[in-house]
C-alpha cells in the first residue's frame, strides 16, 4: 500500500509540475503588443544607424532622443479619419466662415508690406497666401499641440500604410533641426508632423522655406514675413502662373460629363473636349487652356468646376480637391471683403 501511495504522489507531483510548466510557457508567449513594440524598436534602431552612417549624427544622442519619444494612439486615429473624407458641403462650412474671412482681412492689413513684396517677387496673389494660412492654422492660432518628433515617429514606426513617407519626413526633420540649430524635442505641430503657421512638412521646409527679412533664420513659427514668402516660394516652385485663373464653374446639359471624372487632379481636357461633353463654361478662357473636370458633392446634387493649372498647384500643398477649393473660395471671400472696406 505504501509503495502504491508513493507512486501515486510522484505521478500527481509530475502532473502538477507539467501543468505549471505549460502555464509558464503560455504566459511567456509574445502578445501582439509586445511583438509590435519589438518591431518598432528594431525599426527605430535601424533608422538611427542610417542617420549615423548617412548623415554623421551622434548615435548616443539619437538613442537618448528616441528614448523620450511617445507613440500616440490619438495620432493613429486621426490619420485614419481626415476631414477630407467629408462631403464638400460639410467640409466647406469648416473654412468658409465670417470669422475666418474677417480674420483674413485683418491679417492682410497687419502684414500688407510683406504680402505686397512677396506678391511682387513671386507672382502669387496676397489673398491666396492668406487663404492658405487661414485654412491651415487660422492665421497662426492653431499650429498643433503634438511634439513633431512624436508625430513623425508614431507614423513612421507604427503606421505601416505610410511608414516610408514618414520615415523620409523624420529624416528631413532631424536634418533641418541640425541646420537651423533647433532642439528636435521642442517644436510642436500637427498630428501629421506639419510645422508652424504654414504647416510645412519637414521636407517642404528644407526645400521652400525662405528667410525673407534677412535675419539669418527661416522662422515659420513666429515670423510672418518668412511665412508669407515661404508659401509664395512653394507655389512658384510648383509652377504657379501669375495672372491666370484658378477654377471656373461649369454647367452640364446632360450626364455625358461623368465619363471625364476620375481621381487624377492634373488638367487633362482641352476646352474643345469640355464642350464635347455638353458642358458650358461660365467664363472665357485662353483657347490653349487645359482643365480638370471636378465634381463637388452638395446636399442637393453636385457642383461642377473646371480646374486649371493654378488649382493643381494648390493641390500640391495638400493633395485634396476639397482643400484646394476651400483655399480658393476663402481667398475670393477675403479679397471681396477687403475691397468692401474703405
Amino acid at each position: 500500500m505504501k509503495l502504491k501511495t508513493t507512486l501515486t504522489h510522484i505521478l500527481l507531483s509530475c502532473a502538477g509540475l507539467m501543468a505549471t510548466s505549460c502555464a509558464v510557457t503560455e504566459i511567456k508567449e509574445p502578445t501582439p503588443t509586445t511583438t509590435a513594440t519589438a518591431a518598432r524598436t528594431e525599426a527605430t534602431n535601424a533608422f538611427i544607424k542610417q542617420m549615423v552612417t548617412t548623415h554623421q549624427f551622434n548615435e548616443s544622442e539619437l538613442h537618448d532622443l528616441f528614448e523620450s519619444v511617445e507613440i500616440k494612439d490619438d495620432i493613429l486615429k486621426r490619420i485614419s479619419s481626415p476631414s477630407e473624407g467629408l462631403p464638400w458641403y460639410k467640409y466647406r462650412k469648416i473654412f468658409l466662415t465670417e470669422a475666418r474671412i474677417n480674420a483674413g482681412v485683418q491679417f492682410w492689413r497687419e502684414n500688407e508690406q510683406a504680402l505686397a513684396a512677396a506678391e511682387k517677387q513671386y507672382g502669387v496673389p496676397a489673398e491666396i497666401i492668406i487663404a492658405i494660412i487661414g485654412v491651415e492654422t487660422l492665421y497662426g492660432k492653431n499650429t498643433g499641440n503634438h511634439r513633431v518628433i512624436d508625430a513623425l515617429s508614431t507614423l513612421a514606426f507604427a503606421y505601416p500604410p505610410r511608414s516610408k513617407f514618414f520615415l523620409s519626413e523624420l529624416e528631413s526633420y532631424l536634418l533641418l533641426c541640425r541646420d537651423e540649430h533647433i532642439n528636435p524635442a521642442d517644436p510642436l505641430g500637427s498630428y501629421a508632423g506639419a510645422m508652424g503657421i504654414p504647416q510645412f512638412m519637414p521636407s517642404s521646409f528644407r526645400s521652400y522655406a525662405v528667410d525673407f527679412d534677412n535675419d539669418n533664420r527661416r522662422d515659420i513659427w513666429h515670423n510672418n514675413s518668412d511665412v508669407i514668402a515661404s508659401i509664395a516660394n512653394y507655389f512658384t516652385q510648383h509652377h504657379w502662373q501669375a495672372g491666370q485663373a484658378v477654377a471656373v464653374p461649369v454647367m452640364a446639359k446632360d450626364k455625358n460629363y461623368k465619363s471625364a471624372l476620375n481621381k487624377d487632379l492634373k488638367p487633362d481636357l482641352s476646352l474643345a473636349e469640355l464642350e464635347s461633353l455638353n458642358l458650358i463654361i461660365s467664363r472665357q478662357l485662353p483657347l490653349d487652356s487645359k482643365v480638370k473636370l471636378l465634381s463637388f458633392e452638395q446636399q442637393q446634387g453636385e457642383e461642377l468646376w473646371a480646374a486649371l493649372d493654378n488649382f493643381y498647384v494648390i493641390t500640391r500643398y495638400n493633395h485634396s480637391p476639397l482643400y484646394a477649393m476651400a483655399v480658393y473660395q476663402l481667398s475670393l471671400s477675403i479679397l471681396n471683403k477687403k475691397g468692401s472696406f474703405p
